[in-house]
């Protein structure tokens, strides 16, 4: 005891004076926490230095570790060991507790107990506190060199499982959206009406693709654009030429052209596929059609139907294949998500953009009137007297059919069959032969409805009005092979072309016999196509791979460009087709390939400015422009009539 009391007074000022200073702490508590505290050997960083986040984090092993230990065996001399020690001691902190069994831990102990037992004297009490509270707490000595808290942004997310979820919220995220599904379900279920076995079936695949949640239709927007910004940085030197290159040696070149190569459009699955239809959507003027198929005979197989747009050419928007080749296609003016389409085997179908599946929306079928041959051409017709969609289509067949949808069904109705009967075709010694025409193309005029005309298989052009099944109101003798194609011009009401295998592209007046303009292309034309921003511009593609361009009121006699446009190793263009807006055409090949190429300032050339007369634009101007040309070579004619 007396040890003890000895000590008591000798510690007694030293405790007042920690007692004192830690009660002015304490008043100043918050304050001080406010303050900055720096340790003298602190660096000192900039503003921006402090700022700045540096994340790291954590991992199980420890990079300083040695992965290449040895030890010695006596089987083997030295065996590598794969048990590497990871664990890396970051911070040890001696503590300051005493075992109870130690001398020190008994004094503790005893001085505890007598310090319960003198209650009246309050000096030695307190002063015995402090000894323990010494004894247990660190000196305050070791509070300055303390580690001062992190005075930067500094965060280790690896590291914190405080906001990881468990397995319980999980659980119930999941569950929440199986309930949401099952709720859209029962929506789609309490809207749709009650269709036929087969359309259920259906309904049940739509639904459920439709019915994904929301985050998954916005993650494949987000992805889409992402696509598209990555391919037009990838393209980035093609979309500078699409927007603002022009071609400034044309200024040197007579008259002349060029076409510019821009994107090329492929897709993997359609590589043994010919391009057999192109068409571009009404609404949306970067969006096209590709219909896949083959020309051959011998190597008929699937077909394909691609959507693809100029913002992404490295990949289709839409992808939809058949089991028969697809022949032909044309968008609805007013529903541009509606595509008419033909097929090989006879059959036509309509595909709806909108609709989530893979399936036709409607096709034809052999009970419902399909055509015995291929389907060479589909075009979109004004609704009917019923608002019905209605849609045409010819066929090898010699049959040119109307088909009405009606309470989603497809209804037939032949409108006119190409019979030669009423036309003079001799065969041998005098016979006459009454045969069925086959159609291979047609169109329908511009502005009178009922008006249209029907290229065949032996080179003739039939003009046809819906309103007579039996009869032809005309029939030029157009060519000595197939009419590849014939199309009425977007301007001019009397003027129509047409092209054929017999190398020729010609240019007729509905109301006369013979062609206006005869060119030859020393080649199979495969396609032609008016341009819609002049009435004497025109397009031809023929089968040994090149583009021709020609401007009637420029040169008369010859193209103002021809191009190679694809290599001729067993490869040939089947189509072309100009886009409504842009100055550019795009190329089908029987490769798959779509090829697009810019006009260049001659193929597309406006009429010159004259100093103080404005240069008249519009449909009135272009109809002139093609009587002018028109006139020229009618007028011989007229004199030598007279």
């Amino acid at each position: 005891e007396t040890p003890t009391a000895g000590l008591s007074p000798s510690l007694q000022p030293v405790q007042d004076e920690d007692v004192s200073t830690e009660a002015g702490e304490g008043v100043d508590e918050w304050a001080a926490a406010k303050t900055l505290v720096k340790p003298p050997d602190q660096l000192d960083l900039t503003e921006a230095e402090l700022k700045e986040e540096i994340t790291r984090i954590l991992t199980a092993n420890n990079p300083h570790a040695p992965q290449n230990i040895v030890r010695y065996s006596f089987k083997v001399t030295y065996k590598p060991i794969n048990y590497v020690d990871q664990m890396a001691v970051h911070l040890s902190l001696n503590g300051n507790m005493i075992p109870k069994d130690s001398d020190e831990g008994r004094r503790q102990s005893i001085r505890l107990s007598t310090a319960a037992g003198e209650e009246e004297a309050e000096g030695s009490g307190t002063a015995e506190a402090a000894e323990i509270a010494e004894a247990e707490e660190p000196p305050p000595s070791g509070v300055k060199e303390q580690k001062l808290a992190n005075q930067f942004n500094f965060i280790e997310r690896a590291s914190r499982t405080l906001n990881n979820p468990m397995q319980w919220e999980i659980y119930d995220a999941y569950v929440e959206e199986l309930q949401k599904m099952e709720r859209s379900k029962e929506k789609e279920k309490s809207k749709a009406q009650v269709p036929k076995r087969e359309e259920k079936k259906k309904g049940r695949k739509l639904t459920s693709l439709e019915s994904q949640s929301d985050d998954i239709t916005k993650i494949s927007k987000a992805a889409k654009i992402m696509e598209r910004m990555v391919n037009q940085n990838t393209f980035d030197d093609i979309a500078q030429d699409f927007k603002y290159f022009e071609d400034a040696s044309d200024e040197y070149r007579d008259h002349e052209g060029t076409l510019l190569p821009l994107w090329k459009f492929q897709y993997d699955k359609t590589k043994r596929l010919a391009v057999t239809a192109i068409s571009w959507n009404p609404k949306y003027k970067d969006l096209f059609a590709v219909g896949y198929g083959s020309y051959d005979f011998l190597k008929q197989g699937q077909g394909m139907l691609l959507l693809y747009t100029m913002k992404n050419p490295s990949f289709p928007e839409y992808v939809f294949s058949s089991e028969s080749g697809i022949m032909c296609l044309d968008f609805h003016n007013n529903h541009p998500y509606l595509v008419a389409v033909g097929f090989y085997d006879g059959n036509v179908a309509i595909y709806n953009l909108k609709k989530a599946t893979s399936q036709p929306s409607y096709k034809s079928s052999a009970k419902s009137g399909k055509h015995t041959e291929p389907v060479w051409q589909v075009k979109w017709q004004k609704d009917d007297m019923d608002n019905n969609l209605n849609f045409f289509s010819v066929s090898s067949d010699g049959r040119i059919v109307s088909w009405t949808l009606v309470k989603n069904e497809l209804v037939h109705t032949d409108v006119i069959k190409l019979s030669v009967e009423g036309t003079t075709m001799q065969g041998p010694e005098g016979l006459q032969l009454q045969t069925l025409g086959c159609g291979t193309s047609f169109d329908f005029h511009k502005k009178i409805d009922n008006l249209f005309l029907v290229g065949t298989e032996e080179g003739k052009i039939y003009k046809c009005s819906k309103c007579y099944s039996s009869q032809f109101l005309d029939v030029f003798e157009a060519h000595h092979m197939a009419v590849d194609s014939v199309s009425w011009n977007p301007y001019h009401l009397k003027v129509f072309i047409s092209c054929s295998s017999d190398w020729t592209v010609k240019i007729w007046d509905h109301t006369i016999k013979t062609p206006m303009f005869i060119y030859d292309l020393n080649s199979a034309v495969g396609d032609v196509a008016w341009s819609p921003y002049s009435s004497t511009v025109f397009a031809a593609v023929t089968t040994d791979g090149k583009a021709h361009v020609f401007d009637l009121s420029i040169n008369k006699y010859e193209a103002l460009c021809t191009q190679l446009v694809v290599a001729k190793k067993k490869n040939k263009i089947t189509h072309i087709q100009f886009n409504p807006v842009y100055p550019v055409v795009i190329i089908g090949d029987e490769r798959g390939h779509v090829t697009s190429l810019k006009l260049s300032p001659n193929l597309r050339r406006m009429p010159k400015e004259k100093k103080g007369q404005e240069v008249k634009k519009g449909p009135e101007v272009e109809i002139a422009k093609l009587d002018k040309l028109l006139n020229l070579v009618r007028d011989p004619e007229s004199k030598a009539g007279k």
